[in-house]
């Protein structure tokens, strides 16, 4: 089985999670797109969804499901968004596709928050996949030196622009033994709009697609 397989498989798990009549917080990504597709096939069961990209949004939109601002709702009950790592705790590593910031907000507003994934993303310790930070563009060179300090190797993600208008620093080099306490410190430094570590607020609930099948991961 490919990993795209995996991915495909807890995609179409998180379908049991969904409630019915409610607005479903929806992330981005490829683990994401599949989830898109599983939801499409039962669209008449639920309210419509909250979009954590654009690009996620036209794929909804393209289902005919509809769009909710984020403003206009007043509850999610389920958001479902994939991972680019996960501890045992499941706290998270997200931002590789760049809208990390957008899927903290709604991961804060859901009442409950799914994490997909294939089974090579659980990890023991977070950090060898680069840790995104979205940062204001002026504010990038000093960010960079104040990462720096901290012991990491950032580096600018050229050429990409988050659907906020602001720009990337990929942070290489961290074993990330206290993931809440860095990211606290990452989002004190002027200039950061946050970071892609998903500590403070993790998932609830990890399904990893295997080779086996879906496999439920509780936190510890």
């Amino acid at each position: 089985m490919t990993a795209d397989e995996m991915k495909k498989q807890a995609a179409w798990s998180a379908l049991e999670y969904i409630t019915t009549d409610g607005v479903v917080g929806v992330g981005t990504g490829s683990t994401v797109n599949h989830f898109i597709d599983a939801l499409a096939t039962i669209k008449h069961r639920i309210e419509g969804a909250v979009s954590s990209s654009n690009a996620s949004t036209q794929r909804l939109k393209d289902y005919g499901i509809e769009v909710f601002d984020l403003n206009d709702v007043k509850e999610v009950a389920v958001y479902v968004d994939g991972a680019d790592e996960s501890n045992h705790n499941l706290q998270l590593i997200k931002g590789g596709g760049g809208a990390l910031t957008r899927e903290k907000i709604i991961a804060a507003v859901a009442d409950k928050f799914v994490c997909i994934a294939d089974a090579t993303k659980l990890v023991d310790v977070l950090g060898k996949f680069p840790l995104p930070v979205e940062v204001i563009p002026m504010a990038r060179s000093y960010v960079a030196r104040e990462i720096v300090k901290l012991g990491g190797q950032p580096v600018y993600r050229e050429g990409v622009i988050t659907d906020n208008h602001n720009v990337i620093l990929d942070v290489h080099g961290l074993d990330i033994m206290e993931p809440i306490k860095l990211e606290k410190t990452l989002n004190d430094i002027v200039g950061v709009v946050t970071n892609g570590l998903f500590a403070m607020r993790p998932a609830d609930v990890l399904l990893l697609g295997t080779e086996t099948g879906t496999q439920i991961v509780n936190p510890k």
